[in-house]
């Protein structure tokens, strides 16, 4: 949300400097908290000379300061008090917290319909996936498009069942209780049987983050594993560790939405700052995915995402997180960050695994 934040205050600042309206393309600035413009903005004269004008109107706003670097880049540095804010606006923002304007008044085309995961090979399911998750980020950027309905899912999926060899028992015996009585048996394929046994979610977040250009071969065995390694298992597994935490903490003290339970605290541990720091690029990853038609970069942020959030949950050492009063509220909008991304790619988010 603070990438929103700081990308409405560079369009507005351009704008009052007369310049054509540009993409700033934000990217990392090295430190929690710290944003740079990859475009040089310039309008016939020297680009750092109005870099530095531009800077010198975004101060204040949560921005603490603004610099020129290179050949007329912005970097910003945002306060430590929005920075720690952050969790607050996310619990409040809820699904939304991934949503944005930067994508207002694009036109988006419609996805195929059908549902990818009943495609016949895993390259036309990873191309059709990736044109409705194209079409789901572009729209929660504020772009228009026609979107397919989903279920939503909010549990895990079932257990995994064997995968059937083809030929064999198990196969002839699946193939004919689903095969009508006297006619022809449904045609068996390596997809449908990897979701049958994997889950659909699991499925789905392993061709989501499927790199275009390449061959998709997913093994069902792995992404059905539940170990750390898995990308498939831990983006649901982090959200629900957090649940977990944010369970604890309402054992021991209610959670009072839209306002503070208690003062904001300095962040204690740098595993919190990573945190807040990946938090905040949420919707701009939406945006950058969206624009750039690559559902796959924004399942990896995901997995960042999750990685920074167990590491933060770990550092503050639950149930034994006394020391860090606002770490249920961390732990809070990481569940509601990962809900609204694993929403955004059709996953369910379970809160226990």
């Amino acid at each position: 949300m603070i990438t929103s934040d700081v990308r409405r205050a560079i369009a507005r600042a351009v704008r009052d400097e007369g310049l054509p309206p540009a993409d700033p393309g934000l990217r990392p600035g090295g430190a929690p908290g710290r944003y740079a413009s990859s475009v040089a903005f310039a309008s016939g004269e020297q680009p750092r000379a109005v870099a530095a004008r531009l800077a010198d109107r975004l101060a204040g706003e949560g921005i603490g300061r603004a610099d020129v670097s290179g050949p007329g880049f912005i970097d910003i540095t945002v306060t430590p008090e929005a920075l720690a804010a952050l969790p607050d606006r996310i619990i409040a923002a809820g699904a939304d917290c991934a949503r944005s304007d930067a994508l207002d008044g694009v036109q988006v085309a419609a996805p195929p319909d059908g549902d990818p995961l009943a495609e016949l090979s895993w390259e036309k399911a990873r191309a059709a996936l990736a044109a409705e998750l194209t079409a789901r980020l572009a729209a929660a950027a504020g772009a228009t498009a026609a979107l397919p309905p989903y279920p939503e899912r909010s549990r895990s999926s079932p257990p995994p069942q064997p995968l059937p060899v083809p030929g064999g028992a198990a196969d002839r015996s699946t193939s004919e209780k689903e095969a009508p009585r006297g006619g022809p048996r449904p045609p068996e394929t390596e997809l449908g049987a990897t979701v049958a046994y994997a889950g659909a979610d699991a499925v789905r977040f392993a061709l989501a983050r499927a790199l275009p250009g390449r061959p998709v071969r997913i093994d069902g065995r792995e992404i059905a594993r539940h170990v750390p390694g898995n990308p498939a298992y831990a983006v649901r597994y982090a959200h629900a560790r957090a649940a977990s935490g944010v369970r604890w903490a309402a054992n021991s003290r209610p959670i009072t939405l839209g306002r503070p339970a208690v003062p904001r605290h300095p962040v204690a541990h740098q595993a919190e700052s990573m945190l807040l720091d990946a938090l905040s690029w949420l919707p701009e990853r939406v945006v950058v995915a969206a624009r750039r038609g690559r559902p796959d970069e924004f399942a990896r942020y995901l997995e960042e995402l999750a990685s920074a959030t167990i590491a933060a949950l770990i550092c503050v050492g639950y149930p034994a997180k006394a020391r860090v009063p606002a770490a249920d509220r961390l732990a809070l909008a990481a569940q509601t960050a990962l809900a609204a991304g694993l929403g955004l790619l059709g996953i369910g988010a379970p809160e226990r695994l």
